[in-house]
């Protein structure tokens, strides 16, 4: 793989980032990463959100509040169109 875009680059950001991709496409992501500062701030990002989440814990929610989230759900497309 040789030239990947910003686009491409997103979509294999899961793979890059667990390892997973084969030597010829990491290579293609860390030599577009090192030309391009959007990417390359992008995947700080993406690695910045990862070390928080994996540090959240699971906390129970309220009835009333998940009463509310699911109002809010099922109301969501009703609620889109209205000014």
């Amino acid at each position: 793989m040789t030239d990947l875009t910003c686009a491409e680059l997103v979509e294999l950001v899961t793979e890059y980032l667990e390892g997973a991709l084969p030597s010829g496409e990491r290579q293609a992501f860390e030599v577009h990463l090192a030309a391009c500062a959007g990417c390359a701030h992008y995947i700080e990002q993406i690695r910045y959100v990862t070390r928080l989440t994996g540090a959240l814990a699971e906390q129970p929610v309220s009835d009333s509040t998940r009463a509310e989230l699911l109002r809010l759900v099922r109301n969501w497309k009703t609620d889109q169109s209205q000014p």
